[in-house]
């Protein structure tokens, strides 16, 4: 029967520990033999990513045991921790030295030296070949060295640093290596500061000469970004562009001075962010290309690379889609279904048929999961995009007249892109009769580069004001309690969540998770792969000096009046500690209610498992602290002044 409850204390059978045992993720898969294996966050076992494979008979086991941990630290938010050879070897990169080991038999050996603080991420295996980005971090060196490196399989070099081959170098970031299928040429991405990958980046092609790239070209040069190079052949090359405003796929032979026009144009984007090595939006699957393509929601075609036509696919992901690898005419698809969960399938593009090899479900039933409603509200700069998530509890209903309490999410990055799919922490809070605005602001990837650029030179701005306009459209819809919207985010997320509470009252409490609130102290402390993006969302120091003080959250503290909740990770090397505790020290000298909880161990981004549960239930029992409803089962978070 039915029960009548107020909003946000519903009785729910989705816990905290459940939604942590549910966000886990695909981090790669590939084909192996008669197999296929993937990689896979598990938060009960400290967050470690193991690699697991799913044999002809439908077993899964790990192929990496406990307690290996196949995580990258280049760029620090890593990519490609690991390869696969057809017999059977597993390369990976070990989490707490960044050597790359390999695994043959359940026997474990390294590959790279102990040598400092050298780094690796975004292997690639090939014909014989392990390819790997390699950065390495010296004293006085302003840049880490990053080169694009060939390492012995046979071990030799784990005790001779000379034996692991640099083939290219001379950028300050280099991504995504792609050997022609007959050795001879060599393709990848470079970009330099103070650019980052989705405002100006190069695909750039060698030819190897006596292993080594000595000269190179690049098909397409000036403000666009090109991505993810793949050979359809020995001669032609395949990579993604946005110099039409959308990340389309390119065409390019070895020799020709220019690049044809996009053999595939669509008004959606085949391409993203590259904040992790390793990503894949297309792979050449036969006589077909399987990509992905957004608009908003991410949908799976197969291209005709001659005459260019696009057969849309039936694979159920809508988010987060990933193109992981292809044989023969089968390809591997991994994301994330409206239902909920990460999944991954196999596509043969010869009967355009899709089997599950993952399912992407929930430990709990369908009606369970809210399904997105796309949003579109007007904001100063134009329409701010988002998806709408309901209260959803089959079990109760809520009082006459009551309105809900609502939650806007401010994604990360901040060029980064959130789809029509609830996340567990999304259903854990629409289950208690709390309703989520998850917000693709002015500067989110997916809707293409003009959507993107938005966002530049006006961060604190822009972002600010889509938030808000998108918490004033669920009051105008008569959608949410006006006294009862909380906005929350994290990192660049959290940045925005800082600066809508001091910008105005529409928001009752915040929630900051590893947010910045000093724009300059960001700049000087962050890591190298981000030192100079600030350059672009607000401008180049010291000219822009006026603009990072006026911006940021901390320089207008004094505004701050509703309650904030801040978490943070002790060993955040992005963001680090100090941003919270500035942020919790001006709100304490101010009087306002707030919390701050430190999670000893975790970085940017919380992965043990007990780590996010509490963090869960924290946001939980902040929210009905604040506005005002019961929270049973959760512990109370106290709210000093």
């Amino acid at each position: 029967m039915t029960s009548a409850l107020p909003y946000g204390s519903w009785p729910s059978p989705i816990t905290a520990a459940a939604a942590s045992a549910a966000s886990s993720r695909i981090d790669g898969a590939r084909f192996v033999g008669e197999d296929v294996w993937w990689g896979e966050p598990v938060p009960e076992q400290a967050g470690r990513v193991a690699v697991r494979r799913r044999g002809a008979d439908g077993t899964v086991r790990d192929v990496l045991p406990e307690p290996w941990n196949a995580r990258s630290g280049v760029h620090e938010y890593g990519g490609g921790a690991w390869a696969a050879a057809d017999d059977g070897t597993l390369y990976f990169v070990e989490k707490s030295d960044q050597r790359i080991y390999a695994v043959v038999d359940g026997d474990v050996r390294p590959l790279t030296p102990a040598t400092g603080d050298v780094r690796h991420g975004g292997l690639v295996w090939r014909d014989g070949a392990l390819l790997a980005v390699r950065e390495a971090h010296r004293p006085g060196l302003r840049v880490p060295d990053r080169a694009i490196v060939r390492v012995p399989v046979d071990g030799s070099a784990a005790s001779d640093a000379d034996l692991v081959v640099p083939l290219v170098g001379g950028s300050d970031f280099l991504a995504q290596p792609a050997l022609s299928p007959d050795g001879t040429h060599l393709a990848w991405v470079a970009w330099d500061h103070p650019n980052m990958p989705w405002e100006r980046a190069e695909v750039r092609v060698g030819r190897l000469d006596d292993g080594v790239v000595r000269t190179w070209t690049a098909p397409a040069t000036g403000d666009r970004s090109a991505l993810q190079p793949r050979w359809l052949d020995d001669e032609t090359l395949l990579y993604v562009d946005d110099a039409s405003g959308r990340w389309n796929l390119m065409r390019w032979r070895v020799g020709d001075p220019a690049p044809t026009a996009s053999f595939s144009p669509a008004d959606a984007d085949t391409g993203g962010g590259l904040w992790v090595l390793g990503l894949s939006w297309y792979a050449v699957a036969g006589d077909r290309i399987v990509a992905v393509r957004t608009d908003g929601a991410d949908q799976v075609v197969a291209i005709d690379p001659l005459s260019g036509l696009a057969e849309a696919l039936p694979v159920p992901a809508v988010s987060g889609v990933v193109v992981e690898d292809a044989r023969g005419p089968k390809a591997l698809v991994s994301g994330a279904a409206p239902t909920g969960g990460s999944g991954l399938w196999v596509v043969d593009t010869t009967g355009g048929t899709v089997s599950p090899l993952r399912e992407a479900s929930l430990p709990w039933p369908d009606a369970w999961t809210p399904r997105a409603t796309p949003v579109a509200v007007d904001g100063p700069s134009g329409p701010v995009y988002a998806f709408a998530y309901p209260p959803t509890n089959p079990d109760v209903v809520a009082g006459d007249g009551e309105r809900p309490p609502y939650v806007v999410l401010v994604h990360g990055g901040p060029t980064a892109h959130v789809g029509p799919v609830a996340s567990a922490r999304t259903a854990y809070l629409t289950s208690r009769g709390i309703g989520v605005l998850d917000v693709n602001y002015g500067g989110s990837t997916g809707y293409g580069r003009a959507y993107r650029e938005r966002l530049r030179g006006q961060w604190g701005v822009v972002d600010v004001q889509d938030v808000i306009a998108a918490a004033q459209g669920l009051i105008e819809g008569g959608l949410a309690d006006p006294a009862r919207i909380a906005i929350a985010g994290g990192s660049a997320g959290g940045w925005t969540v800082l600066g809508a509470m001091v910008a105005g009252d529409v928001f009752g409490a915040g929630i900051s998770r590893y947010g910045v609130g000093d724009a300059r102290a960001l700049a000087e402390d962050t890591h190298d792969f981000e030192a100079r993006y600030l350059d672009g969302l607000i401008g180049p120091l010291p000219q822009a000096e006026h603009l990072y003080l006026d911006r940021s959250p901390l320089t207008h503290a004094e505004h701050f009046s509703a309650p904030l909740l801040l978490l943070q990770g002790s060993e955040d090397a992005v963001v680090p500690p100090a941003q919270s505790e500035a942020i919790r020290d001006a709100l304490a000298a101010r009087g306002i209610p707030h919390a701050y909880v430190l999670y000893e161990g975790e970085g940017h981004g919380f992965r043990r498992a007990e780590t996010i549960v509490h963090a869960i239930e924290s946001e939980y029992a902040f929210l009905g602290a604040v506005f005002g409803f019961d929270t049973p089962g959760v512990h109370a978070v106290p709210l000093r002044r």
